[in-house]
């Protein structure tokens, strides 16, 4: 098991604070083929061949994972030991609330052994799964004023931000050139920690009912 790599902020990210990682150059993302995905607040979950666990394997337990593990139990028995899915786990209500989601855990990266692998690859490996890939805001050329062009039709209300990646494959150590986001500036906004605070469940579009 291994923790899924730390994203670093895109530098005009506005929800950058003294302990994350900001982007020194833009050019590994410079690219004529350029996915950008909304960035969903939720909470970091892997799905592997033997389980799965949320952001690092030593995660501790939560109530808003029981949903997450029962889903996880019809995808693992169908991933080799070297596959790895990572997404973001929806069950629960952190500072956004969603009202009208396709499910409760969306996919935004396949790896095997240490590569993320291309984006369309990836949604063909997430149909195979029934997993329901995060939703595409740009795919295209990289041009200067893109992803401040992308931040301004973002509604803070209710989108946190978005994650730009490299289409093609690319290893895990190469994340932080390949790979940046953007978030909304206090995108924590309770004092409350959502672990300790009850349980509010998200909702899912009546159609997945």
């Amino acid at each position: 098991m291994k923790k899924y790599g730390r994203t670093f902020h895109l530098p005009i990210s506005l929800g950058a604070t003294s302990d994350d990682k900001t982007m020194s150059s833009l050019d590994g993302l410079r690219l004529d083929d350029l996915v950008v995905t909304e960035k969903m607040d939720g909470e970091n979950t892997t799905i592997h061949s033997k389980g799965t666990y949320a952001r690092s394997p030593d995660s501790r337990y939560h109530p808003s994972r029981d949903w997450l593990k029962a889903f996880a139990a019809g995808i693992s028995p169908q991933l080799a030991d070297n596959e790895r899915i990572v997404g973001e786990n929806l069950y629960a209500q952190h500072s956004i609330g969603y009202d009208a989601l396709q499910s409760y855990f969306l996919g935004f990266a396949w790896i095997v052994e240490n590569d993320i692998q291309p984006w369309d690859v990836t949604i063909i490996r997430f149909k195979e799964l029934g997993i329901t890939p995060v939703k595409i805001l740009y795919r295209g050329q990289f041009a200067e004023g893109l992803f401040q062009s992308l931040a301004d039709k973002l509604d803070f209300e209710t989108q946190e931000g978005f994650v730009a990646r490299d289409a093609a494959g690319f290893t895990d150590i190469e994340m932080p050139n390949r790979m940046g986001k953007y978030v909304r500036a206090n995108h924590v906004r309770s004092e409350t920690h959502w672990m300790t605070s009850d349980l509010v469940p998200n909702r899912l579009a009546k159609k997945c009912h």
